[in-house]
């Protein structure tokens, strides 16, 4: 026991410590003396997880006006320390990861434009999220349309302090969470630059995606995570849809995947698409830029644990078995059709294994997560090597085939294996009061997640398509024949990649 208050006092400490560098000084004021009782509660609450105010009920289960610990409105050390790691790996999948890998996957004379695209959406995005973006996707929504939009109550992100916001987590700033969930922001729309690769003006893909963050993010992020959110089936006790989705199946897999394809469908082929061969010009750096997303990832599906806790190290675990298993999966389908296993089949199978347990990973156990590699590797290869030549449509990038149908997969199956031994906020109170836990048990959410999936695939498809025809309304979308030939490299940013 002594250990034990010996430890807590240690971390009791360093909660103050931290609060007095976050908090201004007319913020601390004298309080009530918490009791012992009170003091370890709180404690215990941090190495939980837990809401902090519950240790503050008295013995008549009341709470005395103004008693607080040095816990209740601080930001936890290790929570906030392992959030801030989170986002600094989910913008590495962008910048670099996503950027190289992709840069590597196009021809030599496009290699730059792909670059600038990543940088555009990065700086686009950031200024969108900090006007009303993350407000409209995480602010309570307030009105009939409060399931579907959050309000402006964090416009210009007023109010977003380093005090947490107890509806998304006790123990992290509100501006770390928010930070957090800008990166989640940048990578979607990024990703959907893949499908146009190579053809598409960059003047007409930022404003794209300004619209498109607006129509189809912004919404589907509110609806999925947002503390109100209509299809928010964990935290939501009032969800219309009692779906789950731990790190971004529906908000950035089957956003970006299913836009993608809609996309390119109304932007059209490269020319000579078909005729002729657009080889990867870098298979070096497709190499190092799936290693890269690969890194990243961890912060993309842990940190969406929003704590340094055992869901997040449960993610970590089952994001690192499908990865690995869906690369030697999609490798081994392709030496089965083709003869050979290649880098780009291997690098392919990372990422879609990575898609595939975005969802899950928070959910499912290790045997899961194998399942949902294999298939993971089986889906996304057949969805590239033969829907694609079936229908003729130019996904530069495949990322239709990856993200969209891995992105797809993975949610029905995070209905289908989610277990409540891995995530006990399965059965949490929001959870038993719109009967989530019940259908968990029973095996029935996989019908609630066919919901939230059929919702995503709507706003997504008909979105991008309202935003498409907006831009080829305002301004040219394609480059000219000539400018293709040359490559947008020079054509649209006066620049070459390398100089020979």
């Amino acid at each position: 026991m002594s250990t034990l208050l010996s430890r807590l006092a240690c971390v009791g400490a360093f909660v103050v410590l931290s609060a007095s560098s976050v908090l201004p000084a007319a913020a601390i004021e004298p309080k009530p003396t918490p009791t012992v009782e009170q003091r370890l509660s709180a404690m215990e609450a941090y190495f939980q997880n837990t809401d902090p105010a519950a240790a503050l009920v008295d013995a008549n289960g009341k709470t005395p006006a103004g008693l607080t610990t040095p816990a209740v409105g601080v930001p936890g050390p290790g929570h906030n320390t392992w959030m801030m790691l989170s986002a600094a790996f989910v913008l590495f999948m962008t910048l670099p990861g996503l950027a190289i890998f992709y840069g590597g996957l196009v021809r030599r004379k496009n290699v730059l434009s792909i670059l600038a695209q990543c940088l555009g959406v990065t700086t686009l995005v950031t200024v969108i999220w900090w006007a009303v973006g993350y407000s409209l996707a995480f602010a309570p929504g307030g009105s009939v349309l409060g399931t579907v939009f959050g309000g402006f109550d964090y416009a210009f992100l007023r109010g977003v302090t380093s005090v947490p916001n107890c509806s998304y987590s006790p123990w992290v700033s509100h501006n770390v969470y928010a930070m957090f969930q800008m990166m989640f922001a940048i990578i979607t729309p990024a990703l959907i630059v893949g499908a146009v690769a190579e053809r598409m003006r960059f003047q007409a893909i930022l404003t794209f995606v300004g619209f498109w963050m607006f129509v189809v993010y912004l919404p589907i992020t509110h609806m999925a995570w947002g503390a109100d959110g209509l299809m928010n089936g964990v935290w939501n006790p009032h969800a219309a849809i009692r779906a789950i989705d731990f790190a971004g199946g529906t908000v950035v897999e089957m956003a970006s995947g299913w836009s993608s394809l809609v996309l390119c469908l109304i932007v059209g082929k490269r020319m000579n698409y078909g005729k002729e061969l657009f080889a990867p010009h870098s298979m070096v750096f497709c190499m190092v830029g799936a290693g890269m997303l690969w890194v990243g990832w961890y912060g993309f599906n842990a940190g969406s644990a929003v704590a340094a806790d055992g869901i997040a190290s449960n993610a970590f675990l089952t994001t690192t078995l499908a990865g690995a298993v869906a690369s030697g999966t999609w490798a081994l389908a392709e030496y089965v059709v083709r003869g050979k296993a290649s880098v780009l089949g291997f690098c392919s199978g990372i990422v879609a294994g990575l898609v595939a347990i975005t969802p899950a990973c928070g959910f499912v156990n290790a045997s899961g997560a194998i399942l949902i590699g294999i298939l993971g590797g089986v889906v996304p290869f057949l969805a590239v090597y033969k829907l694609k030549a079936w229908f003729k449509y130019d996904d530069s990038l495949d990322v239709f085939g990856v993200h969209g149908v891995a992105g797809t997969l993975g949610m029905l199956f995070t209905g289908i294996l989610a277990d409540t031994a891995v995530n006990p906020n399965l059965l949490g109170a929001a959870a038993q009061h719109n009967g989530l836990a019940k259908l968990v048990m029973a095996n029935g959410l996989w019908l609630e997640q066919l919901k939230a999936m059929g919702l995503t695939f709507l706003v997504a498809t008909v979105g991008t398509a309202v935003c498409a025809y907006a831009v080829k309304a305002m301004m040219p979308v394609r480059i000219t024949p000539e400018e293709e030939h040359s490559g947008l490299d020079l054509s649209e940013h006066g620049e070459e990649g390398y100089i020979l």
